[in-house]
């Protein structure tokens, strides 16, 4: 396990995401890309590795911690804690190989219902290597489709190439602001949220009788 964070400025928000899928779909290769705006080749992820990443969207600056996961079957049983309070998930499969994209509907998104303990827990499924387009043999409409079974954003990038790779965090970073229940407990920007939502019922409710 190592981390590694770039910046220490202070943030209004943090957000623990979780890279999950098969082994060799790239998951590690996104991080790196996401992280260092570079592209390495990279060995399989041995159990759990995560890295911290501070930047601003959506006029908010966020601290995200992001879990890479061993795709591995023997390190299974190692990353169902780290499911826990996770407020973004990112499923990834390969475009080339369509066993990764068979095993998130049957493996990966049944781990995630299993183990996730935040309900409202946001989802993307990510088709990567974008690059090997002449060797795709899983469709973009096939993962739009498989999307909206699961509930999740959808879309396609490449690690390689770093296309969508910054859009892909982004977005769900996003996503996950819209969500009350998911921001941080005694975030600024929660007790800002909560205290509008409380203002106008609180003038609902006064100087009116029914």
């Amino acid at each position: 396990m190592s981390s590694s964070s770039g910046q220490s400025a202070g943030h209004d928000l943090s957000f623990k995401i979780l890279l999950i899928g098969d082994s060799g779909v790239g998951k590690s290769s996104l991080l790196v890309s996401f992280i260092s705006n570079s592209v390495e080749d990279l060995s399989p992820t041995i159990g759990v590795d995560f890295k911290i990443k501070v930047f601003t969207v959506g006029g908010k600056r966020l601290k995200l911690t992001i879990w890479d996961t061993a795709g591995q079957e023997k390190f299974r049983t190692l990353t169902s804690s780290y499911y826990r309070k996770a407020q973004g998930i990112i499923l990834v499969y390969d475009v080339t190989r369509r066993d990764t994209f068979t095993n998130l509907s049957e493996v990966w998104a049944k781990e995630v219902e299993l183990y996730s303990t935040n309900q409202d827990c946001m989802k993307m499924l990510v088709g990567n290597k974008v690059d090997r387009d002449s060797e795709r043999v899983v469709s973009k409409e096939e993962g739009l489709a498989l999307a909206r079974e699961l509930g999740s954003l959808f879309l396609e990038c490449s690690a390689k190439t770093r296309e969508k790779v910054d859009q892909c965090f982004k977005e769900l970073a996003l996503k996950i602001m819209e969500v009350p229940s998911l921001l941080e407990e005694g975030s600024t920007v929660k007790r800002n949220i909560l205290k509008q939502k409380q203002e106008p019922q609180a003038q609902q409710h006064g100087g009116c009788c029914s």
